[in-house]
């Protein structure tokens, strides 16, 4: 695809680091695979890299292209318009409105994961869309449309919606009502009759984690954490 320079010169305007990437390869190379994004950039997380160009206006097209072994992979590259909704003019006001969430959403509930519900600095903590902007598209009117996130608990929600269902049905009220959007009042865990219990681990209680991990593993583990606290109910 030839890009005009009007084109050219937005696209080269959006300057944060991880959509930066994507679109300077796209330009120089006309798409740029899963793969790549991986080996080339550190991007273990495509679709989280495709997402943050996406939010900066730009129509990014997935398609299906053969890795270096022969696998089918996916691959991004501009569509056509390049440009959609006219977002890109927004991007120095979203830059500040992070900001201003940030601090109300930390006003309001504390420098907290919502999902994890472990303080953290606030300069760790992440802002989300509790209904994926895929999904429910930009909602600026209301703070307590977003929610303050640690990196890892952000990757697991973006990990999560992604694989589920409802990604391609886009239903906001199935998504309003799921872990990943309200962990503090939730119906299901991604389309699953499920319910959560977040557990954190601090001081000696780390070693003996671990210690117990190096007896009987990962997953047996957990496994004996579910049935101690299931005896502790009962109890």
């Amino acid at each position: 695809m030839k890009l005009s320079k009007k084109i050219l010169n937005r696209l080269n305007a959006i300057t944060d680091k991880r959509p930066s990437t994507v679109i300077q390869h796209i330009i120089k190379h006309g798409y740029i695979t899963t793969e790549e994004l991986a080996s080339k950039y550190g991007y273990e997380h495509a679709p989280r890299a495709a997402r943050d160009v996406r939010e900066r206006g730009v129509n990014l097209v997935t398609y299906r292209v053969k890795s270096s072994d022969g696998r089918s992979i996916a691959a991004y590259k501009f569509g056509d318009p390049v440009f959609v909704d006219n977002k890109i003019s927004k991007v120095g006001g979203r830059t500040a409105l992070s900001q201003a969430l940030k601090k109300a959403l930390i006003d309001k509930y504390g420098a907290v994961c919502f999902v994890y519900l472990q303080p953290m600095e606030e300069r760790l903590l992440q802002i989300d869309h509790r209904v994926p902007y895929e999904i429910g598209g930009e909602q600026t009117d209301n703070i307590d449309c977003y929610m303050l996130l640690s990196p890892s608990a952000n990757r697991a929600k973006s990990w999560t919606c992604e694989h589920c269902p409802n990604w391609t049905i886009k239903d906001i009220e199935f998504c309003s009502n799921c872990f990943w959007a309200h962990p503090e009042n939730y119906s299901h865990i991604a389309g699953r009759e499920e319910r959560q219990i977040v557990i954190t681990f601090s001081d000696n209680e780390i070693e003996d984690y671990n210690q117990l991990i190096s007896l009987v593993g990962k997953e047996k583990a957990e496994d004996k954490i579910k049935e101690l606290i299931s005896d502790y109910i009962k109890k």
